[in-house]
Order: C-alpha cells, then sequence, then structure tokens
C-alpha cells in the first residue's frame, strides 16, 4: 500500500503482510522475524527508488510535482481495509476511492465515487501482470495489483472517462446546466461502463456522486449507484438519502425482482452465493440469472446555495454496517463541533474520525469513506488534487514498471 503521510508530507510504502515479500531498494520492507501476517512500519519513498514484489515483478518509483488546481468546497478521504477484523486473517482492500474536480476540460463538473469488490480466492492470489494507467492532466499512475484491484482500477479509469465523454458534448452539457438534472447522463455513463467491463467473474458495487457549479457560488449534486456503497447529505439541516440499497434483502429490490417474475422465497437472502442483486460487471451470474441487473437507482437533484450549510458523505458498506444515517449525521455534527476552530483541516478529521468509529464498532469489512464539505464553499480556495487508489491517494507518484523483468 503506498500513502501519503500528511504530517510528514511524504509518500510512504506499508507491506500489508505479503506471502512474497516487498522489497525496496533489495532491503525488505517488513523484516522477516515480523512475521508475514503483519503490517510492516511505513517506508518513505523517494525518486528513484526501486521497489520489488516477489521475487521478479519491479517497478521504479519518480515522485512528480502536484498540478495545482482551485477547488471551492473541502474533500475528506480516509480508508481501512479492516484486515485484523476476522481473527487476525488477512482480508485485501477492495475498495476504491476516486475523485476528479474539475473534469478534464470541464472547469463547472466533477465526480466522487467509491466502488467495493468481490472476486473470490483465486482472483485475490494470483498476481496479474496487466499494467494500468490512468492519465489525467499532467499526472500518471502506473501500477498493477491483484486481479480483484486491477478490475475496480479499470472501472475507476473507465468512469470518469466516461462522464468526460458525455458531458465534452455542449449540447449534453448545457441540458445538465439549464435543467439543473443529469439524469441522463448517469444512466449513460453506467450503462456505458458496464458495456466497457468485460469480468465474467469479479464485480463491483459503485456509488458515483456528480457536482456540478451554475457560475453564481451555487452547486448542484446528483447520485447514482449499483449496490450497497451509499451517499447521504445534510443541506440546510434536511436529510437526505441519494442512494438504494440493492442487497437482495432490500424490500425495493424484492419488489424489483417479483416485478419480473421470479420473486425470491422467504427467508432467501442470496441469488447464485452473492446478497447483491445489482453490480457492474458479474457478467457470467447476469447470464444465468436474469434477476441480476446493472441498472442504476438515480437520486433527486440537490441544490446547495451559497449560503447553505450542509455536506455530503459517501461510504463502502463496511461503514454501513455498524453506522446508520442518523448515527453518522450525530457523529458529523460531534465532530464539528469539536474542530470548529480548525476549519480547514475539518472535512479530513471528520472522515478519519468516521472511519474510527467504524473501527471502534468493529466492522468486519472493508471500509471507505469520502466526505464532502460544501459549508461556506465560495470562501473555500484549497487544493484539488486526484485521488485514484484502493483506498489511498496516488495522484503524484509514478510507479513504471520495470523494462528488465
Amino acid at each position: 500500500m503506498i500513502n501519503w503521510n500528511a504530517n510528514k508530507l511524504k509518500w510512504e510504502l506499508v507491506d500489508m503482510g505479503s506471502l512474497n515479500g516487498t522489497m525496496l531498494n533489495s532491503q525488505a520492507v517488513l523484516p522477516a522475524q515480523s512475521g508475514n501476517r503483519h503490517w510492516s512500519n511505513p517506508v518513505e519513498l523517494s525518486s528513484g527508488d526501486t521497489v520489488t514484489f516477489g521475487t521478479s515483478s519491479k517497478i521504479s518509483v519518480n515522485i512528480t510535482s502536484q498540478t495545482e488546481c482551485k477547488i471551492p468546497f473541502r474533500i475528506g478521504i480516509a480508508s481501512d481495509p479492516m484486515a485484523l477484523r476476522r481473527g487476525g486473517k488477512k482480508l485485501a482492500m477492495e475498495d476504491v476511492c476516486y475523485c476528479q474536480w474539475p473534469l478534464h476540460g470541464l472547469d463547472q463538473f466533477g465526480m466522487f465515487g467509491i466502488c467495493d469488490g468481490h472476486g473470490g480466492a483465486d482472483a485475490a492470489t494470483s498476481v496479474s501482470k496487466l499494467v494500468v494507467d490512468i492519465y489525467y492532466s499532467e499526472m500518471v499512475v502506473s501500477f498493477y495489483k491483484t486481479q480483484d484491484n486491477v478490475d475496480l482500477c479499470l472501472l475507476s479509469r473507465i468512469m470518469p472517462e466516461v462522464i468526460t465523454g458525455i458531458l465534452s458534448d455542449s449540447f449534453r452539457r448545457e441540458k445538465v446546466l439549464s435543467q439543473c438534472d443529469a439524469s441522463e447522463v448517469l444512466r449513460e455513463a453506467f450503462y456505458q461502463t458496464e458495456a466497457c467491463i468485460n469480468h465474467y467473474y469479479e464485480g463491483c458495487t459503485a456509488t458515483l456522486l456528480l457536482v456540478w457549479a451554475d457560475g453564481h457560488q451555487n452547486f448542484y449534486a446528483q447520485c447514482a449507484n449499483v449496490g450497497d456503497s451509499a451517499c447521504v447529505a445534510n443541506i440546510g439541516g434536511k436529510q437526505i438519502k441519494m442512494t438504494e440499497d440493492h442487497r437482495v434483502t432490500s424490500h425495493s429490490e424484492r419488489l424489483r425482482i417479483q416485478a419480473i417474475g421470479t420473486p425470491l422465497r422467504d427467508g432467501e437472502s442470496r441469488i447464485c452465493g452473492i446478497n447483491l442483486a445489482r453490480m457492474l460487471g458479474d457478467k457470467f451470474l447476469k447470464e444465468q440469472d436474469a434477476r441480476f441487473s446493472a441498472e442504476p437507482y438515480i437520486s433527486e437533484v440537490v441544490c446547495i446555495d451559497q449560503s447553505s450549510e450542509g455536506f455530503a458523505l459517501l461510504a463502502s458498506d463496511g461503514f454501513w454496517d455498524v453506522i446508520n444515517m442518523k448515527k453518522a449525521f450525530q457523529l458529523v455534527h460531534q465532530e464539528v463541533e469539536r474542530n470548529a476552530m480548525e476549519i480547514e483541516s475539518s472535512a479530513e478529521k471528520i472522515a478519519k474520525y468516521l472511519l474510527s468509529e467504524a473501527r471502534t464498532l468493529r466492522t468486519k469489512d472493508n471500509t471507505s469513506i469520502i466526505f464532502l464539505d460544501f459549508t461556506n464553499s465560495s470562501s473555500h480556495g484549497g487544493s484539488c488534487q486526484v485521488q485514484v487508489g484502493f483506498g489511498v491517494p496516488f495522484a503524484g507518484v509514478m510507479l513504471n514498471l520495470d523494462d528488465n523483468v
């Protein structure tokens, strides 16, 4: 795992208990005597370093300067695989957070999303030689991971590209701005993304929040999702659920499945062993059973005017398994009051606080959180950075495959 240490202002490498070991400049990141089921201490990365996975797969590190832009509201991101929550067994990180503001060539639009993957033991343990390149402005990320996470990384690449492509059509873009509704764009983005990912035995949830500015310091937000990662918002004191739960046990899903003509039996909580009825990917399951779907739920549009106090919270199911919407709002307000004098860092602190509460309540699944603070957004002018990674920010680091391997 590669993580940004905000205190040291350094990129750090952590071995998450790999069986074959990780080497940095020919030195083991995780000492042999510590055991391969434990995480290593963070090790600082520098340009020119060489990281070796196992015995032969090498990457070189090149740390590039960040392209600066201004983002008009505050963002906090926090993530943890919760690897020690299942009796000390290794738990792979299958969540992906991605944030982009603005979208390439679209200064008024940005997108924020969480995907939660599932794939199986074979995919989780086999290392892929696929190298994924994600380009955005002058930043490049190139890396390879287990097949599960390659699939998710591909999705985090495809979805922003699809959204950007649709909104690059001036007619479609102006329609969104004039009607204050991006339903058609979001629905088409999910259709196109589903068509692009040809994964038969891996799949993932997808929760995408599209935010756009109207040019008068007001913002609009609309969400689309499949699966059980959720987004909620609190605008001017009004609590809003912006996603729909697509687990098989969900009342709305059971009604949808019943309407297809193949209703679930009483007590039936899974289809083909999966507890989700809607997801991206999993093409094999969808060919076998028509009850599976990639049709997204599209929320109503939320307006955030310049005088509003509000926020949006996206989180994977590891968070919602132990904290409901009402409790989440209470926790946010508690942390806001606690950090009232430290506005600039409040969003990041709130995200970390929510993550720590999920950890305290002993969630047993990967947990990722994106917190958007729109309060006094017009006066904010912080830095924007693209976040693409397995619960951690990768922007600004270039990892290149060694040509000699």
